[in-house]
């Protein structure tokens, strides 16, 4: 056996794997092996000489090349990206819903939590809340607002990308309170009880806030980074985290109630409907799970961009009409039955969907999915089976979910930093705003609050002045008469009152 110190080294200093490559490189350059690569490649050259003179080597080539050809055409098949589902079956399970009535002249509505209401519906209806508006104040800081504040009891309560939370009046925009909670956040807070609830990314803790003075209730550390928006019920606090698990925690303590593992990182926030928590993972899943215990329910996968890659649900699902809507990192918006899980139906789109997608039925637009796209287009979805009802293009990227309040779907668009309106019926655009970056709007039932990249601006509806009613003009007679007869007749009674006979 040769060992290493009998060997002759190199002249010069000694680099890795030098050797070994002038070795080859000497071996490449002998006359013996230059003939041998120069006879090789006259026969591939000459197929009809190779197949006289090596017959048996030309059979072995063809069929290297119709396996290697089969093997490609295969392997592209298993791995390109799938098509989309349209499971007929599963579409006739379609829960169809009244659509919602406004309320009856409120003075302002809640916006608790991120989409609205448990479900994420991210749907309003409100009367008269609608173009034109007028700008009545305007909040504006540095650092990034990623996700929309939530309005109740007269208060606007946010938290800023750089974990600063604070809170607004939302009559004229004036702060509050604010107080530091963190060095890195993406979400929105949940109200509920004079208390706000806040996750955050660095570190990674759930925090407990009073919302009258801002001030630490309790926090409780995390296993992982969180940005799930979180979602209360009750006294429990529902939210994903980044270490795969959804958490239920007691509002009371931030004692942990359950934790269930899922699929991969939960970043998008939980949605909620009948007892059930619908949220999906980056490892490509939709999962149910059972808001009192924990158990998981069902659990179904995504399609995937092909070519051996799993979707990502970034987005936060909505849950109506017995489905749950989500969008995917595959480009791809997607329908599951509530019940158990079954997909009923995808529809592609060009590019990621982040965006968490806006469901509403209405007295004048049917049941209908508002998704936007990183192709920098607004979708309206048959929410039945998926088909398009309409497509807009919103100016630019749309990263961030969409919000309907009234007759009309907002979308902000990322590359110009503006924030456009639909009429959601139609598609008919109605709004344009100067400032936008992700979600663009909420709503307290009588004005819009509208999200630009470190702005929260207050919009009110123009309402037109009502009109003075005119005075009635005196009714004339069919057959006037002239001026000069109708006034000696008129004189007449009166010379006659005066002469004694008087008048009837």
């Amino acid at each position: 056996m040769l060992k290493v110190a009998d060997a002759a080294p190199p002249q010069g200093p000694v680099r890795l794997g030098r050797w070994p490559q002038v070795c080859l490189k000497r071996s490449l350059h002998t006359p013996r092996v230059i003939a041998s690569i120069r006879r090789a490649a006259h026969l591939l050259l000459h197929p009809r000489q190779l197949w006289r003179s090596h017959q048996r080597i030309a059979i072995g080539l063809i069929v290297a090349a119709v396996l290697g050809v089969a093997a490609i055409v295969v392997g592209y098949e298993l791995l390109k990206r799938p098509g989309d589902v349209h499971n007929e079956a599963a579409i006739e399970h379609f829960v169809p819903q009244k659509p919602t009535p406004p309320p009856p002249k409120p003075k302002t509505v809640n916006w608790p939590m991120f989409g609205f209401n448990p479900a994420r519906t991210k749907y309003m209806p409100a009367s008269g809340v609608k173009p034109p508006f007028r700008l009545i104040w305007h909040y504006t800081e540095r650092p990034l607002l990623e996700y929309p504040p939530v309005f109740a009891r007269g208060k606007l309560y946010a938290v800023n990308n750089n974990g600063t939370a604070f809170a607004l009046d939302a009559r004229n925009g004036h702060v509050l309170w604010e107080r530091r909670i963190g060095r890195l956040s993406a979400s929105s807070p949940a109200y509920a009880h004079e208390r706000i609830y806040i996750v955050n990314l660095v570190p990674g803790h759930i925090v407990k806030l009073d919302a009258r003075t801002g001030k630490i209730l309790w926090k409780h550390s995390l296993p992982g980074r969180a940005e799930s928006s979180p979602l209360v019920l009750g006294n429990t606090v529902y939210f994903g985290c980044e270490d795969g698990q959804l958490f239920a925690l007691s509002t009371r303590n931030g004692n942990v109630r359950w934790a269930t593992t899922l699929g991969g990182p939960v970043k998008s926030a939980p949605a909620y409907r009948h007892g059930v928590l619908y949220v999906g993972d980056y490892g490509g899943h939709m999962n149910a799970v059972r808001a009192s215990d924990g158990k998981l329910l069902w659990q179904s996968g995504s399609l995937g961009p092909g070519f051996g890659g799993s979707g990502q649900f970034y987005s936060t699902p909505a849950v109506a009409f017995g489905r749950v809507y989500a969008g995917n990192n595959d480009g791809r918006v997607y329908s599951y039955q509530q019940s158990d899980g079954t997909l009923a139906w995808t529809h592609s789109t060009g590019n990621w969907v982040y965006s968490g997608p806006a469901v509403a039925s209405t007295p004048t637009s049917p049941p209908t999915v508002y998704v936007g796209s990183f192709d920098g287009n607004v979708y309206a979805l048959n929410a039945k089976n998926g088909e398009t009802r309409w497509e807009r293009s919103a100016g630019g990227q749309v990263v961030g979910s969409l919000s309907a309040v009234g007759n009309i779907v907002y979308a902000a668009e990322f590359t110009n930093k503006t924030t456009e309106g639909w009429d959601m019926k139609t598609g008919r655009k109605v709004f344009h705003y100067k400032t936008g970056t992700y979600t663009p709007v909420i709503s307290d039932g009588r004005r819009i609050y509208l999200v630009g990249y470190s702005s929260i601006n207050a919009l009110e509806p123009i309402r037109p002045k009502p009109k003075r009613k005119a005075k009635p003009a005196p009714k004339r007679s069919a057959h006037r008469r002239p001026a000069h007869r109708a006034a000696g007749r008129a004189a007449e009674p009166a010379r006659a009152g005066r002469s004694g006979t008087g008048s009837r």
